[in-house]
């Protein structure tokens, strides 16, 4: 059997017994628009072997035709383009889209009534929100049914690397709340028993050993998880010495930023291959691992992506750091063209290996609220900052808090066993890290809360980082990233 005729009979299945848990609610979501889903699916595996020239005519054709739907259809953008006396015609290709303003959270917030395409009927707009993990929640618009049906069309494509097949079973660790302390039952089975739910609001010491029974009893084949999440089994794991489960051949991770300490632990603790995907709510950009490399692979066919460095220029020299800004090709019903997404990243250097001629990118530094400014306003990356490390083995869970540039609060939850000489031992290591240009000062916590999503946030920074130019900043900053 064929993944799209799997996914259509796992649809049909989902339909007939109305299933209501949340998971399953969002499949059935997409059962209308099916025949988006297997139309992209299709695409994108013939695309998948284009070459560079063929994606890039692909990307500049599906550019034209969203400009020309955005002047005729988009009062924003039909008053952007008469601002500026411009047609679409002006734009001939991705490289041209700087002659458009970039798009902020701010001004969609401020425009979202003339974002939305008059060209669809009002029954065809679901309305979701991003979890304001940079500080600013965003709302926006779905094409109800077909917005998620392209987006499992392209996260399958992705998984299709590591041998994801939608009848396998899957454990999820990504901030559902399962179960209560009352019951000692922390999960239930989902999509006909392949997906167990797992509760990440209840993963303490006590309960640990439970999931892993649970888990190894489930037989999971892939793990999708926060990695955070992944990172609190994984490290009870290691420090256990609980052998890794002997069925999983991959752990999935995405929606929050991947450290590498976080990589090397996961790795460790499950004897298998840590993949991970760049993505956003917003559905403007999509980039994951492949079969060979742990650089992100660009989908071209979800949106234009662009690197802009802190003089509002396009970063062109790979190894060279830049903030994301992207434009949607899948979400003409509200579309984002040019769109500051405040995740910064690195360009990379291609081509790779697997044979894909998608554009690279080298890592994924995370959200400009995940860096450090110092006492000369230099910038270091949460990527090296690395907290696996034996310095670090009485601490339980920590996060960073900045308010003032050059200092840095970190809230510590303590194990049993900690001392006064880990505090020390601490200072000693964070200090080498942030070349002494940040006073670290700790406070200790009996906990640390998650988002509302389940997230945990390793920093949390009060400081405006608009610092890359693209907004007329004029801070002068250098970014360091190890």
């Amino acid at each position: 059997m064929s993944s799209v005729d799997g996914c259509a009979t796992m649809y049909r299945r989902l339909k007939a017994l109305r299933l209501e848990n949340s998971i399953t609610a969002r499949a059935l979501h997409i059962l209308p628009a099916y025949s988006t889903y297997r139309k992209t699916y299709a695409l994108l595996r013939q695309s998948r072997q284009w070459s560079r020239e063929e994606l890039e005519a692909y990307q500049t054709e599906a550019l034209s035709r969203l400009l020309d739907h955005a002047y005729e259809n988009v009062p924003y953008y039909r008053r952007v383009f008469q601002e500026r006396g411009l047609v679409p015609a002006d734009i001939a290709t991705p490289a041209d889209l700087d002659l458009l303003p970039i798009l902020t959270k701010e001004i969609v917030q401020a425009n979202l009534p003339d974002l939305k395409a008059r060209n669809y009927p009002e029954s065809a707009f679901e309305y979701v929100t991003t979890g304001g993990s940079t500080g600013i929640p965003v709302g926006f618009y779905y094409e109800k049914g077909a917005s998620r049906a392209r987006e499992w069309a392209f996260m399958k494509t992705q998984w299709d690397r590591v041998g994801y097949r939608f009848r396998d079973r899957c454990v999820i660790l990504r901030g559902y709340i399962v179960g209560s302390g009352k019951e000692d039952v922390y999960w239930k089975k989902a999509l006909f028993g392949r997906w167990l739910l797992m509760s990440s609001h209840h993963m303490t010491e006590e309960t640990l050993p439970a999931y892993i029974d649970r888990i190894r009893k489930f037989r999971p084949r892939f793990i999708q998880a926060y990695p955070s999440m992944a990172v609190v089994l994984a490290r009870y794991m290691a420090e256990h010495g609980v052998e890794p489960f002997p069925t999983v051949k991959a752990i999935l991770c995405g929606s929050e930023n991947l450290y590498p300490w976080q990589r090397s632990l996961l790795t460790e603790a499950f004897g298998c291959r840590v993949f991970s995907w760049y993505g956003n709510s917003e559905q403007t950009v999509l980039a994951g691992e492949c079969e060979e490399s742990t650089r992100y692979h660009i989908f071209p066919e979800y949106g234009i992506l662009e690197l802009i460095g802190r003089d509002g220029r396009p970063v062109t020299t790979p190894g060279e750091t830049g903030e994301v800004v992207t434009t949607s090709l899948v979400n003409p019903i509200c579309p984002f063209i040019r769109y500051r997404t405040m995740d910064a990243a690195v360009l990379g250097d291609g081509p790779c290996s697997c044979g894909r001629s998608y554009p690279l990118l080298e890592k994924v530094e995370g959200r400009l609220q995940e860096f450090i400014v110092t006492k000369d306003r230099r910038l270091i990356s949460m990527t090296a900052v690395n907290m696996h490390s034996g310095v670090f083995d009485n601490v339980a869970q920590f996060q960073f808090y900045q308010k003032r540039e050059g200092e840095v609060l970190i809230r510590i939850v303590r194990r049993p066993g900690y001392t006064e000489e880990d505090t020390e031992q601490i200072l000693r290591e964070l200090g080498k890290k942030f070349e002494g240009d940040v006073d670290v000062t700790v406070r200790f916590v009996g906990t640390i809360p998650r988002t509302r999503r389940g997230k945990y946030q390793f920093l949390i920074q009060d400081l405006p980082l608009d610092l890359w130019g693209i907004s007329g900043c004029e801070k002068e900053c250098r970014t360091k990233s190890g």
